[in-house]
């Protein structure tokens, strides 16, 4: 999973980026910036607990590739634009970063902040780049020589996604069916991606739970089904880097419960409708994201191609009956542990072990 980290400048996606990747980019640079990659552990609970279990040689947590798209400002060219827009259409998600915090030297450079005012400039930013889009791809499919039926039913069906855009409405509004999306194959509509909301706060917001526009920031998010999470990326970037004891305190002291990470993975796991199942022993102990409803067979290929090629069942148990009954054997006994089918669909939370032959 590729997550894309947007917004305007001096919104603090770059802190934000170092905050959940553990990189250490500058922050205070002005010009045109680079598009950066890194790699975030998913924090999980219940793997420390399957790690203290079982006292494997490995432990491997899930793992969320970020991308930090540099924001454009207005006087920037409309290439330079549209190559940052590339870089977006190609994420899984995008996680628009949006400056609520007060810093005087900041709001001399990009004024007062207004998180909703960026998330609506944004938003229109979205609409208007896929309009350009379907606009050039109507005109190519009436400017041939020939329409072909797909061309003309493709057509047909951008007509309507236009009409929609028009309307200020965004793909993800649009009803299409599975035939519809193959015919849109390729693509990529921006305003059709899943989006999260971070608010980039200071550490007096934070405290307090008050910054500007907040109410109706969040009257519209919820409207419109935006998941929102509140953020002190300086502090929280800060805090990361202390040992887990001071990490714990500090959060503590700050109200929060879970890391950034924690609540950015587990607000991107519900948006895109992701979960995680187990696989344990001495040797390792395993964090596997697949989608909800992933049938066993596909998910044991998420965990080698022979264990899908040659499935014969899966045997299952959850996490939360082990942990609550302290034991696999007692997990037993109550009869909780089940043998499941390739057609059963994964929960988040179970405990799988494959069985196959080939």
């Amino acid at each position: 999973m590729q997550i894309g980290l947007v917004g305007l400048p001096q919104a603090g996606k770059t802190t934000f980026f170092n905050l959940l990747t553990g990189a250490n980019l500058p922050t205070d640079f002005t010009g045109v910036g680079e598009v950066h990659t890194g790699i975030a552990v998913v924090p999980d609970p219940r793997l420390d607990f399957l790690a203290a279990y079982y006292k494997p040689h490995k432990t491997t947590y899930a793992r969320i590739e970020f991308k930090d798209i540099p924001g454009t400002r207005r006087q920037e060219s409309a290439a330079r634009a549209s190559q940052l827009l590339d870089e977006a259409r190609n994420a899984d998600a995008l996680v628009l970063v949006v400056r609520a915090f007060n810093n005087p030297a900041v709001s001399a450079v990009a004024g007062e902040p207004a998180p909703l005012r960026d998330l609506l400039d944004y938003r229109t930013e979205l609409l208007l780049a896929d309009m350009d889009a379907v606009e050039k791809r109507i005109d190519r499919i009436k400017n041939a020589k020939k329409i072909k039926k797909d061309a003309a039913e493709q057509l047909e069906l951008l007509e309507r996604i236009l009409n929609a855009l028009a309307q200020e409405q965004p793909v993800s509004s649009v009803p299409l069916s599975e035939s519809d999306r193959i015919l849109l194959a390729g693509q990529n509509f921006l305003s059709e991606k899943p989006l999260i909301l971070a608010v980039n706060l200071d550490e007096a917001q934070l405290l307090s739970g008050q910054y500007p526009e907040r109410d109706e920031l969040l009257n519209y998010t919820a409207q419109h089904q935006i998941p929102v999470i509140e953020i002190c990326a300086q502090i929280e970037m800060e805090i990361n880097r202390l040992s887990p004891e001071e990490q714990g305190e500090f959060l503590s002291e700050l109200k929060l419960t879970e890391s950034g990470i924690g609540r950015l993975a587990r607000t991107a796991y519900e948006r895109l409708g992701l979960l995680s199942f187990f696989t344990v022993g001495p040797d390792e102990v395993k964090a596997w994201t697949v989608r909800r409803g992933t049938p066993a067979r596909q998910a044991a290929g998420k965990v080698h191609s022979d264990f899908e090629r040659g499935f014969i069942r899966a045997e299952v148990f959850h996490f939360d009956d082990l942990k609550q009954l302290g034991s696999v054997a007692q997990v037993k006994e109550k009869g909780l542990f089940r043998l499941e089918g390739k057609d059963y669909p994964v929960k988040d939370g179970d405990i799988i072990t494959f069985r196959f032959n080939i």
